[in-house]
Order: C-alpha cells, then sequence, then structure tokens
C-alpha cells in the first residue's frame, strides 16, 4: 500500500501540478489567516486557538479559552474555521509530499528509499484531522467536554507539529541537496 502511495505521488510530482495544488493550497491557508482565524480570535481575549499552539496545551488551558470564546467565538471556531481546517490538511498533504517528491526526483533516483520523506506530510495531515475532530467534539460537547478527550486531542496537536517541523527539516535538506548538485554541475 505504502509503495502504491509513493508510486501516486511520484507520477503526479510535475511542474504544473505542484503549483496548481500549492496555489490553492495557500489560498485556503491565507483565507485561515487573514480572515476565520482573526474571526474566532476576537472572541479569545489574548489567547491562541488550539490548533496554533505546536508545543500544545493543557486541560486547564482548554476550558479557559473556551469559555473565553464565549457563544459566538465558539461558533465562529466550529463553523467558520473548522470547515476550512477540514479542507487544509488533505490539500497541505497533496501539495506538499508532491513538492518534496519533484524536488527528490532532480536528486536521486525513482524508488529510492528516500522517497520515503514524502509520507511526512500525509502524516501530519492525518494528525492534523485527528486533532481537527477532537476540537469539534469539544465544541460540541462545551461545557461538559471530556477530559481525556482534550489530553488527546493535545497529543494530536503536537504530533501535527511535529511531522510539520519533520516535513519543512526534510524540504530544507532536499533543496540544500539539490543546490549542492546544480554546484557541481556547473564546476564541470
Amino acid at each position: 500500500m505504502i509503495a502504491n502511495i509513493l508510486a501516486l505521488i511520484n507520477k503526479h510530482a510535475t511542474g504544473i501540478k505542484v503549483l496548481v495544488w500549492f496555489l490553492i493550497t495557500q489560498v485556503i491557508y491565507l483565507t485561515m489567516l487573514l480572515v476565520t482565524i482573526p474571526k474566532v480570535l476576537t472572541h479569545a481575549g489574548e489567547m491562541k486557538l488550539l490548533d496554533m499552539m505546536p508545543t500544545g496545551y493543557d486541560v486547564d488551558y482548554v476550558k479557559m479559552l473556551f469559555e473565553n470564546l464565549g457563544q459566538a467565538g465558539r461558533e465562529a471556531y466550529l463553523y467558520r474555521q473548522i470547515p476550512l481546517d477540514l479542507i487544509y490538511p488533505l490539500l497541505f498533504s497533496i501539495s506538499f509530499s508532491l513538492l518534496l517528491a519533484l524536488i527528490l526526483k532532480t536528486i536521486t533516483k525513482e524508488g529510492s528509499m528516500v522517497f520515503y520523506l514524502c509520507l511526512i506530510p500525509i502524516a501530519a495531515g492525518f494528525f492534523d484531522y485527528l486533532e481537527n475532530f477532537g476540537i469539534i467534539r469539544i465544541l460540541v460537547t462545551y461545557p461538559d467536554f471530556s477530559l481525556s478527550g482534550a489530553k488527546i486531542t493535545n497529543v494530536f496537536s503536537i504530533l501535527k507539529s511535529a511531522f510539520i517541523t519533520l516535513y519543512f527539516i526534510a524540504l530544507l535538506g532536499s533543496i540544500l541537496a539539490l543546490s549542492l548538485k546544480k554546484i557541481k554541475r556547473r564546476r564541470k
């Protein structure tokens, strides 16, 4: 199954497809950053949203945030921010897997073990979905949400952030390797 996923990624990792997927992803991301997240944050005081806390949060923070948000803020979170954030992980997974595969194709042979790095954004997207489902559950059941559910959602938030960080390290490493390969070619 993993080999099939990697083959599919490699097949579609072309310049135009990467560009199209990347642009669509960035439009959704910018909409969240510039429109929906600020709308929710107007109700949060100085607090950050759970999805914006890469090092995690505790149950007391969740309680305080959801209390500060009030009914209008929780509704903005659930009905404005979350719908876009249910689209974004899929777009992130696709566009960033394709981008990394496109770069890797130029520096190594297809079928190389290094192509497994293309699975990192898929893992990040998977944990982003789990985080989103946890946040939805907390929003829907508030104020009677499960403490263990909030703790598990925190774990998903941290795992999402960890895989996103790993991805960008892999991307930067790949760009560096590509740059070094081009420098070596020019010297020959």
